[in-house]
Formats: C-alpha cells, sequence, structure tokens
C-alpha cells in the first residue's frame, strides 16, 4: 500500500477545554522562574490485545500517543514547543490546539507542573484499508495532581472549582511513511472516567 507523505502543517482552530486551566491569571513580575523542576508526566500504557490481528498497529499507534504527550508535556512546562519533537507526534489540529494552548500560556505567565496520569488509554478503531490508515485512541486523562503555575506571581494557581479532574480524551491518528501521527485530540469534560 502506497502511503501519501503530507506536509505537516498546523491547522490553528480549535479550543481545548484546558485553555482556562493552562491560561491562569496574569500580572506581576515576567522575569520570575519556578522553584523548582516539575515531575515527569506519565505516560499513556499500551494495552493491545495479542489476539488481535490488528495488535502490533495498536502498540505502534499508542507508542506515538503516549509520546505525543512526553513532547507536549516538555512544552507546557516551559510554555514553548522549542526543543521538543511535538512536531514528530502531532499536527494538523491536534497541533494546532497544542500551539494555541502555548500561546494562551506564554501570554499569561503560566508553565504546568505536577504530574498528567493517563488510565486505560486504548486503542478503539483501526482501518488499514484506508489510502491512509486511521486509528482511534480513547484515553481517560487525570489532572488531579496538575498544577498551573503563575511565573510572574511565583505560585501556583487555583484550580477552577467546575474543572472536571478525571474526564475521556479522544485522538485521531493517520498512518503516514515515517509512523503513525495524532491529527486531532479532542478533550470531553462532559465524560468523567
Amino acid at each position: 500500500m502506497v502511503t501519501v507523505r503530507k506536509k505537516r502543517t498546523a491547522v490553528l482552530s480549535g479550543i481545548v477545554p484546558l485553555a482556562l486551566l493552562l491560561a491562569g491569571c496574569g500580572g506581576g513580575d515576567d522575569s520570575a522562574k519556578p522553584s523548582a523542576a516539575p515531575p515527569a508526566a506519565s505516560s499513556p500504557v499500551p494495552s493491545a490485545s495479542p489476539a488481535d490481528p490488528n495488535a502490533v498497529e495498536k502498540t505502534a499507534v499508542l507508542a506515538s500517543y503516549a509520546s505525543m504527550w512526553v513532547e507536549q508535556m516538555k512544552a507546557y512546562r516551559k510554555a514553548d514547543a522549542k526543543g521538543t519533537d511535538l512536531e514528530k507526534y502531532a499536527t494538523a489540529e491536534a497541533l494546532g490546539q497544542f500551539r494555541n494552548d502555548l500561546d494562551r500560556m506564554k501570554a499569561a505567565g503560566t508553565v504546568v507542573r505536577g504530574d498528567l496520569v493517563h488510565d486505560a488509554t486504548k486503542v478503539t478503531a483501526v482501518n488499514l484499508d484506508a489510502t491512509t490508515p486511521t486509528a482511534t485512541v480513547q484515553d481517560c486523562m487525570d489532572i488531579s495532581k496538575w498544577q498551573t503555575y503563575s511565573t510572574r506571581k511565583n505560585q501556583v494557581l487555583p484550580m477552577p472549582s467546575n474543572q472536571p479532574r478525571r474526564y475521556v480524551a479522544t485522538a485521531t491518528a493517520e498512518k503516514w511513511e515515517d509512523g503513525w501521527i495524532i491529527t486531532k485530540f479532542t478533550p470531553d469534560g462532559a465524560r468523567s472516567c
């Protein structure tokens, strides 16, 4: 099967519900730095059944999804994607959403601290017969140990009271010449997990 290599460009559209959480409040000294390095985020744990004929592809999709989160958290911890490999694992709408988050964080003077935990991450659909193979990932995201830190105020900002701490997120992946890449990421704060 021939897969057409697509140009990885970000479509700056959509708003991730975490935007308000990530942006926080502004004001104060822009030169302030967080006092301690945050711990690394936990990665989604691949879960593909060995009897599944698509197990190898599902494992590859989950590995790409996990790598995207590692790179995304590196960017969120400094409100900047420079020096990360985020574009290697995310493109199109997903990358656009993450860049929008980073722009809001930078403007507000906030970074992320703490852990983002992924629970029961799994590939729920795979279509290897399409011209560009696709897969869908479902994840339970736990942000209960995630903190928004104001670099201007030198303090952790309170999480909005209406912000769900655990919710379902869905990602769409496409298989390109160099592997699986996340093209869409949709958090659903209305679906707890």
